[in-house]
């Protein structure tokens, strides 16, 4: 694991975030943007490689996670603030464009990125989480119908019940959430699986062998929420709805060159949803990682970095000139 870059302090957008940046200034710039319940700190294993490929790298703790500013109002978590806050951070490096690369949450903002700003996008890496097609009904509806009213989305929705289930027992919360994947994905996920806060409630400790992230990287996780709390993270769940209606009549098809790589144990996003992507990404390129849970930065950090870095190096005269 190489060392984890010291971070900046950046203004944009009205807020200040908190970025880890690595590699040549010249180099093809890469932002990479983490999920929940994560930090910048979860692409530590693939910044090293990046850089050392001559890649740019850049990697933020998003708005309401970690180092970075939070705003309080639930409202200034909607995906265009999100993407106001990446573009605003790319001017401020002197960034035109960029290759955004997202994990989780990070995914459902790279793919928005595309069809929103996709003058800053040269191109996408999406790591687990697939481009969608929009939904009839509020994806909300969605959940609530198939995995009932303790859907972890739908527990998040309600002020402050989260926060409280979570805060004060950030130890045990990532020793909880780190958990490596089952043997194989049923076809059909329990609804209990995606109750996480009932589970949690219940849960008295996993044997380190089953957890994918190291004791040493948890702590880092558990200490920065413990100074920021979970609202932050928790508000971007409580956007989901908004960002659905912002997107109504939004021409879905990214246009720019995309890297899909999914995980075939990730029971949330598993390889299935990736099915159909060429229709709305026709220059698209798609890997599976075998043996690999959703935590895949940890999980498979070899294989994931390999694959990033030769499909920036295979594109990069594409990418540049996008």
């Amino acid at each position: 694991m190489t060392d984890f870059p010291t971070p900046t302090h950046i203004k944009t957008n009205g807020i200040t975030l908190s970025v880890h940046e690595a590699g040549p200034k010249d180099g093809l710039p890469v932002l990479l943007l983490h999920g929940w319940p994560e930090l910048a700190r979860s692409w530590v294993n693939q910044i090293g490689p990046l850089a050392d490929a001559g890649f740019r790298v850049i990697a933020p703790d998003m708005r309401g996670f970690g180092a970075s500013d939070a705003p309080a109002e639930v409202s200034a978590y909607g995906i265009d603030t999100i993407l106001a806050d990446m573009t605003g951070l790319l001017d401020a490096l002197g960034i035109e464009k960029a290759v955004w690369a997202g994990h989780d949450w990070g995914g459902l903002i790279v793919w928005p990125a595309a069809l929103l700003v996709p003058e800053r996008v040269a191109g996408v890496i999406g790591v687990n989480t697939p481009h969608l097609p929009r939904p009839p009904v509020s994806p909300m509806e969605l959940l609530r119908m198939r995995y009932g009213d303790d859907h972890y989305f739908i527990r998040f929705q309600e002020a402050d019940v989260p926060e409280a289930a979570l805060e004060g027992r950030e130890d045990g919360f990532f020793e909880f959430i780190f958990a490596r994947p089952p043997k194989r994905i049923p076809k059909e996920m329990p609804a209990s699986a995606t109750h996480l806060l009932s589970r949690f409630a219940a849960f008295t400790g996993r044997d380190e062998e089953d957890i994918a992230v190291p004791a040493d990287e948890r702590a880092h996780y558990a200490a920065a929420y413990a100074r920021s709390g979970f609202y932050g993270g928790i508000n971007y769940y409580r956007n989901v709805t908004a960002n659905w209606e912002r997107m109504a009549g939004v021409d879905l098809n990214v246009r720019q060159p995309a890297l899909m790589i999914g995980a075939e144990l990730d029971p949330f996003l598993p390889p299935v949803f990736m099915d159909g992507m060429e229709k709305r990404v026709p220059d698209l390129r798609k890997h599976v990682i075998d043996g690999c849970g959703h935590w895949t930065q940890w999980e498979k950090p070899g294989e994931l970095s390999t694959l990033m870095v030769g499909w920036l190096k295979k594109r990069e005269a594409d990418l540049r000139g996008a």
